[in-house]
Order: C-alpha cells, then sequence, then structure tokens
C-alpha cells in the first residue's frame, strides 16, 4: 500500500471515529504527515498512531490532532495560539484553518526543524519561536483560540488570561495516571469547562529545555 492509499485508508478511520469538519479532513489530506516523521517510521506515517520524535516528544495521533483541532472550531479570520510545536504536524494543520498560528516549543532543534518543514511546504502564516509555553505569548494576546499539545496538571489561569472573552482553549490536563481533553471557553464570569476524551500526553514542563 502506498502512501496516498494509507491516507485515504486514515481519512475513513477518521470519519468513522466521529471527524465530521470537512475543513478539517481537508487539511489532513492536503498534508504530507511523512515529512513530520523521523526515518525510522516512514512506513507508518498514515497509521492512526502516535509516533516518538527527538527528546522523548511524540507526533500526535491523528486521530487527536483532528479531534483537537475540530474542537476549536475555527474561523478563517482567526489567530490560534499552539504551546508545543514539536514537530509541526499540528500547526501545519492550524495553517490551513485560520489566518496566523503562534506556536512555541521548549527544544530549540525540535523548533528549526519544524520551521524547515513549515518553509518547504510555504505555510507563511506560522510564527514559531523558542520559549515557556506555560507563559504563553502574552505580546501577541489577547487570542480567540488556543491549543496546548501537552498534559498540564491544571488549567493554566496564564493562559485563560490570554484568551479573548468568548474565546475556546483545549487543552489536555491531568496525570501520567489519566488525563482529558477539556474544552475551556472563557466567559466574562469566568471560564466554562467540558470533558471531551481520555488521552494520554507528554507533560506540559515549564521552562526552556538545554537540547542534547
Amino acid at each position: 500500500m502506498n502512501d496516498q492509499a494509507r491516507k485515504i485508508h486514515l481519512l475513513m478511520e477518521l470519519r468513522k471515529g466521529g471527524i465530521t469538519d470537512t475543513k478539517v479532513l481537508s487539511a489532513i489530506e492536503r498534508l504530507p504527515r511523512e515529512m513530520f516523521v523521523t526515518d525510522i517510521f516512514q512506513g507508518q506515517a498514515y497509521d492512526n498512531s502516535a509516533l516518538p520524535i527527538a527528546h522523548g516528544q511524540t507526533i500526535s495521533q491523528p486521530f487527536v490532532v483532528a479531534f483537537m483541532t475540530q474542537a476549536l472550531e475555527l474561523g478563517p479570520r482567526m489567530k490560534v495560539l499552539e504551546i508545543g510545536t514539536g514537530s509541526g504536524y499540528q500547526a501545519a494543520v492550524l495553517s490551513q484553518l485560520c489566518r496566523r498560528v503562534y506556536t512555541i516549543e521548549r527544544y530549540r532543534s525540535l523548533l528549526v526543524e519544524a520551521e524547515e518543514r513549515f518553509a518547504a511546504l510555504r505555510l507563511n502564516n506560522i510564527t514559531a519561536i523558542t520559549g515557556d509555553g506555560s507563559r504563553g505569548w502574552p505580546e501577541q494576546a489577547p487570542f480567540p483560540r488556543i491549543i496546548v499539545t501537552a498534559a498540564a496538571e491544571d488549567i493554566p489561569s496564564t493562559l485563560v488570561d490570554q484568551l479573548d472573552v468568548g474565546g475556546i482553549m483545549i487543552i489536555p490536563v491531568g496525570d501520567q495516571d489519566g488525563q482529558e481533553i477539556l474544552r475551556v471557553e472563557k466567559t466574562e464570569d469566568g471560564i466554562n469547562v467540558k470533558s471531551l476524551l481520555p488521552v494520554r500526553f507528554v507533560p506540559l514542563v515549564e521552562g526552556v529545555a538545554k537540547d542534547g
């Protein structure tokens, strides 16, 4: 089975799993996921599974990427903050669906590789920096949408502060004994929180990492 056939099979799996947003499915269809995985896992690029990348991080399962993206309810004029660039795959999906993506990665070497992929794919609406994702990006706040691709122990108040009123944050919360994706909507009076899906993510870690 070639990559195109594997991709078609993956898209059918995503539809069966409840991904109904045709814009999200089209974004995944357009992107070559094989560009975002390491050489050793090329044959598994379109498997519906998470795969390891450098520094003990992962490229998320395609279903989880699609699910979290769909849950963001993106519009074409929105800007999105992503915490945890990783391979760059989630940011690349987001870039197909919104005006601009701001993404933060704590490992500089991962960020450099992700930026090379963005350039090769001509994804010119992604701005990426090395930094402490737990602090968000206050200079560009507020954001109508925030997505976090590492699990926080609790909903980070710093990120809630950087949400627009009416904005949505999709974030995994919990520890290694149990995590769930939460939909956090900011209101004039506080936040409304809804549990969406049990998951397993790497933990959200404060600070900028030392590569090597």
